[in-house]
């Protein structure tokens, strides 16, 4: 492959300071700005209709999204038909301040500011390309046209608000392809913009620095925006913020190290819908800091309702490996991290029983699983699944979550053959119901009932035992859910000429239970009351 064709000098910050950005923690959420209905929009082979515009917006809302970009309204009449919507049917909640996007030519700055007319409050965003291969192949501009393009546009947009009486105006500036311009450049750039625009403390604006393709690793990036951070002339007045792009697949990364190195805010998108590879996904960031025990100020409490508007809105699915919301992203195959998950879960459970409180209120140990999948509305359901790759820890578990039949660790191994023999023959994965039906017809169930001589368990083995001339090595009784069909199982162990074979029975005692693992074992290991002292009909009877 020609790797040599894409060597790429680093646009680094000036020499001699010393990145700081390293050695901080995230410990807050950013100010989340959501771009769906903008940036994905634009993204989409089917841009939103007018009703998936809207559950979109509803659903950002409802999220707990402040700061909304809500379209390009000089780019088409339906964006610029969705603004004027909101804005005049008063559909934009009172602590959400929505903002607009146009490139930095008059006429579309015009166009903007008549789709924001009568709004309470606005952000209006000005754009343009400021990095050398942009503004050298695709615009042919030099570098002092490029300058009097941005302070154009600024003092353009003052004037109209100026010319806006009623609506509380507030601005943003994105130098596009921020991490491919020179920092010297794209510092000198926002400094006239914040200046223009009269930004002070108390009336900020908004320097988007986007990463419009990424190109770099997430550390380079970190370096351009910590030296911004750290060079703006008003940094007090301004929201440093910055919009990652996916290219490299190190949006989420990216992000993060931005707001270690000063950031304050982040531009994405649910699930990272946008341009190629996407935006930085704002649910996988924000559950990120949830998974370091760090408040998102985010509402995603119900992962799979907000993915179902999503992906009705994009008309795009969400990968199944998705972090955090993909259909497989709680679930292990593998035998060794089902086992270990299983004895995870297991833990917190005699934990929370131990001290008398609910798992949830337990910190979350368990391994393979960042976050309790409850926490973001799943259940432990699909957490296990069974394929041939699925060891013994797995299949007990989908058993007892499913049923409350809790096998002995023998037992275990002994029907983890069984079902990975059944996987392999049918080639996919089984579910829970056909692995409770193989256990079934594995171990012949019956519903016999014990003799009504015998008391208990030990008992009724002792029968058995005397009946047949054999030895039970091991007798199992415990308590099953209702899921079973029987609130007892019993679990016994026959030596059958030095093999070991295993019975199970399900009933309302503990001693009808050992009647029918017993049953269970004895039929199973080929014997049928050979010394003629058990009811050989019986016997058979259980075999139908």
């Amino acid at each position: 492959m020609p790797f040599q064709r894409y060597a790429r000098n680093e646009p680094t910050p000036t020499a001699g300071w010393l990145r700081r950005w390293p050695d901080q923690a995230l410990d807050r959420a950013p100010v989340w700005a959501s771009v769906d209905l903008r940036d994905g929009n634009q993204a989409l082979a089917e841009p939103m209709d007018p009703r998936r515009k809207k559950r979109m917006f509803e659903l950002l809302v409802a999220t707990g999204f402040k700061d909304i970009e809500i379209g390009y309204p000089a780019a088409s009449t339906d964006d610029f038909d969705f603004v004027r919507e909101l804005v005049t049917k008063d559909g934009i909640p009172d602590d959400v301040t929505v903002s607009v996007f146009t490139p930095a030519r008059p006429e579309l700055i015009e166009r903007t500011f008549e789709a924001i007319h009568g709004a309470e409050r606005a952000t209006v965003h000005l754009c343009h390309a400021t990095a050398c291969l942009w503004r050298e192949v695709v615009f042919g501009m030099s570098r002092d046209e490029v300058r009097q393009m941005a302070v154009d546009g600024a003092e353009h947009m003052v004037r109209l608000a100026e010319r806006t009486p009623g609506t509380d105006i507030r601005f943003e500036y994105s130098p596009e392809t921020f991490n491919l311009t020179e920092p010297e450049f794209v510092l000198e750039i926002a400094d006239l913009v914040t200046k223009i625009v009269g930004a002070s403390p108390d009336r900020p604006m908004v320097l988007n620095l986007p990463t419009t393709v990424e190109t770099h690793s997430p550390n380079v990036f970190a370096d351009q925006v910590e030296w911004m951070h750290r060079n703006l002339d008003r940094r007090e007045s301004i929201i440093l913020s910055v919009h990652p792009h996916n290219d490299r697949g190190t949006a989420v990364a990216s992000a993060e190290m931005a707001l270690m190195a000063g950031a304050d805010r982040v531009e994405g998108t649910l699930f990272g819908n946008g341009e190629r590879t996407g935006n930085v996904c704002l649910v996988t960031l924000a559950l990120n800091l949830f998974s370091q025990g760090v408040d998102p100020q985010l509402e995603i409490s119900d992962i799979d309702t907000v993915r179902e508007i999503v992906e009705d809105c994009n008309r795009l699915p969400v990968h199944p490996r998705h972090p955090y919301v993909g259909d497989l992203v709680y679930t292990a195959f593998s035998g060794t991290h089902q086992d270990a998950i299983a004895k995870g879960l297991a833990a917190l459970s005699t934990q929370a029983e131990r001290e008398g409180r609910e798992v949830g209120e337990l910190p979350w140990q368990v391994p393979y699983l960042p976050i309790d999948p409850k926490d973001v509305g799943r259940d432990y359901q699909a957490i296990i699944r069974v394929n041939s790759q699925s060891g013994k820890g797995g299949i007990a578990y989908v058993l007892k979550a499913g049923w409350g039949v809790d096998l002995p660790t023998e037992l275990r191994r002994d029907f983890a053959t069984v079902v990975q023999n059944t996987a392999d023959t049918l080639g996919r994965e089984l579910e829970p119901a056909e692995i409770w039906q193989l256990l079934q017809d594995t171990y012949r169930l019956d519903d016999s009932l014990a003799s009504p001589s015998a008391a208990d368990e030990h008992e009724v083995v002792a029968q058995h035992t005397a009946a047949h001339g054999v030895k039970f090595t091991q007798v199992v009784v415990t308590a099953a859910a209702p899921a079973a069909g029987e609130p007892t199982a019993c679990f016994a162990a026959l030596d059958a000429d030095g093999r070991t074979v295993w019975g199970i029975g399900l009933a309302a005692t503990a001693a009808d239970a050992a009647h029918r693992a017993a049953r269970s074992a004895l039929h199973r290991a080929g014997i049928e009351g050979r010394t003629g002292t058990e009811d050989r009909a019986d016997i058979e009877g259980g075999q139908q």
